[in-house]
């Protein structure tokens, strides 16, 4: 028997097995870096495979090396990365299987990345011995803007088979837009950089029946709620687009109380690198100015949080080629624009190429107008993740031998 068409018969038999685990995990979602209940979920699933495994030391991440035997000591290792955490969002999906905690939902499908990841650990162990190389399996926390993947990078994840990965993979399940069991990537720019904008406006409280006598932080700061999206229609390129939304406003007690200040909070997502440096800048200067012009005082933080998720363009078409040959020509597209969403796997990709995948995961006669990622009703099927399995194997097989043979060469 081919070595496709064990990895192909492999991956359908634990399909039961990795459907139970993301139940498990789907009903016990955690937030942010510390995920205690899931990583030992995880180490559970992954104790009898022989591999070698770190956990953080600062997050709840599990790092583990396959060690493959067709070359060994070649030093040659591919990365395979899942995210972990869920979102504080109250589910609303009805399922049998919904969250058990109050307030935390795997509204994005990581319980689907985990058990994908657990899945090709245990279909490549099986075959160790074919691998021209090492695989690390990344499990990371704190994808959800708590920055896990910069973490796990500083705590030597890419250095964890003893060298360097040469590449690095990574799949990401939609629950909407794209049809089930289609992989849809893209070489350069998958998705956006995101940054945060963080303002509070200063004033002084008073009655409401008398503005004059109060210094009003409420009006100013829905006047940079307003002006924000201006400047991305006036001072911005429309062919290098920009997005901001503000998300967060707060202010006040009562309807007839001036409030001393009033707060809010925005997320920035960019394409570029010029254009985030222009929006560091002038979403600073804009709410100073308007601030300045009522009288007002303001504290204006802008942080850079994720950069963009770039695609290297031949490790795309190593995808896209894989995702052919295994699947059929019908199972692959190519995004036609990028993302605005952001990533932390942008991190990894910064530092080895790779390439990051989307694969349609909603329903299959809703997919266009299923809720989106993110939402308390986004549902994911579980018949899509024998499919994320044995691409994540294929891409650690066929990247393991294709650095081989250029070793060799």
């Amino acid at each position: 028997m081919s070595l496709d068409q064990a990895l192909w018969d492999d991956t359908r038999q634990i399909a039961g097995e990795l459907t139970e685990l993301r139940h498990r995990l789907h009903e016990h979602p955690e937030i942010g870096l510390d995920l205690p209940v899931t990583q030992e979920t995880v180490l559970s699933a992954i104790s009898d495979l022989g591999l070698e495994i770190t956990l953080g030391r600062s997050v709840s991440s599990v790092t583990a090396v396959l060690r493959g035997g067709a070359a060994a000591g070649s030093g040659t290792a591919v990365l395979l990365r899942g995210d972990m955490d869920g979102l504080p969002i109250t589910e609303r999906t009805g399922l049998n299987f919904a969250s058990k905690v109050d307030g935390a939902m795997h509204a994005c499908g990581h319980d689907l990345h985990t058990a994908m990841l657990v899945g090709a650990a245990r279909v490549l162990s099986a075959h160790r011995d074919s691998l021209a190389g090492d695989v690390v399996f990344m499990f990371q926390p704190g994808e959800e803007g708590w920055d896990g993947a910069g973490a796990m990078l500083k705590e030597g994840v890419l250095d964890a088979a003893g060298t360097r990965v040469s590449s690095a993979y990574g799949i990401h399940v939609m629950s909407s837009k794209i049809r089930p069991g289609v992989f849809s990537t893209r070489p350069g720019t998958l998705m956006a950089a995101s940054d945060g904008l963080f303002v509070t406006v200063r004033g002084a409280g008073g009655h409401g029946s008398a503005p004059h006598l109060a210094k009003d932080p409420v009006n100013a700061a829905a006047e940079m709620v307003t002006a924000l999206q201006a400047l991305v229609t006036r001072r911005f390129d429309v062919f290098d687009p920009v997005v901001i939304t503000v998300g967060s406003f707060h202010a006040g007690t009562r309807r007839n109380i001036i409030p001393d200040e009033a707060r809010f909070e925005a997320t920035v997502r960019s394409f570029s690198a010029e254009a985030q440096e222009r929006l560091r800048a002038e979403t600073v200067r804009l709410c100073q100015s308007i601030a300045a012009a009522h009288g007002l005082e303001v504290d204006v933080e802008y942080e850079p949080e994720y950069p963009m998720t770039i695609n290297n363009a031949d490790h795309a078409a190593f995808v896209a080629g894989v995702v052919d040959d295994v699947f059929g020509d019908d199972r692959g597209e190519v995004k036609a624009a990028p993302s605005t969403g952001a990533e932390d796997f942008s991190r990894v990709l910064a530092e080895v190429p790779g390439c990051y995948t989307f694969l349609g995961a909603g329903p299959a006669d809703l997919h266009d107008v299923a809720p989106d990622n993110h939402s308390p009703l986004a549902i994911f099927e579980d018949s899509v993740m024998p499919d994320g399995v044995l691409l994540h194997a294929q891409l650690a097989v066929r990247a393991l031998a294709r650095d081989a043979a250029a070793a060799t060469a």
